[in-house]
């Protein structure tokens, strides 16, 4: 696995589309970040498993893509715009993960940068994404993208208890 210290913006290529082993090792990065971070176990993997595999066989709507980092042939970020399941004019931002050896170094804002402008170039009205209460980088990468909190509950969708946030990022007004 790359660590930070031979992993820079600069090494690293951003692909987009669905390309052998993306599923896979997103949902890796997923299960073992939150399983430290969070408690989650295989209700959470499994979760993630089943939704980013149906997502993922709907790529040929071009109102859904999947992004991922790549360094040295392995896939160390990836994030997902779903344009289909929140209703028309909404983008969902899913499965949105970077490798815990090359967080901080710019990787996730830059493919979180990639997605938005994807939304853009789509015309979504909204794009929104749900996380949990703690995620506090992620938070500042989401606020500093034009995020909002809209709402806070507690939920059991990741397999344990956490209080759940949902975020909003308006569309632009365009320019004249």
């Amino acid at each position: 696995m790359p660590s930070p210290t031979d992993s820079s913006p600069g090494d690293v290529e951003f692909h987009t589309g669905y390309q052998p082993g993306l599923i896979g090792r997103t949902i890796e990065m997923h299960a073992v970040t939150y399983a430290r971070i969070a408690g989650f176990g295989r209700s959470f993997e499994s979760n993630v498993a089943a939704g980013l595999a149906e997502f993922v066989l709907r790529l040929d709507n071009p109102r859904n893509e999947i992004w991922a980092a790549v360094h040295s042939g392995v896939v160390i970020g990836s994030v997902t715009i779903d344009g289909e399941d929140m209703g028309p004019d909404r983008a969902h931002l899913r499965w949105f993960i970077v490798d815990e050896s090359v967080r901080g170094s710019g990787i996730g804002r830059q493919l979180l940068a990639r997605a938005l402008a994807f939304c853009d170039r789509q015309g979504f009205a909204e794009t929104h994404l749900w996380t949990f209460q703690g995620l506090d980088a992620a938070r500042r990468l989401y606020e500093a993208q034009g995020f909002a909190l809209v709402e806070e509950r507690p939920g059991r969708q990741w397999g344990e208890e956490v209080l759940e946030q949902r975020f909003v990022r308006l569309a632009s007004p365009p320019t004249s």
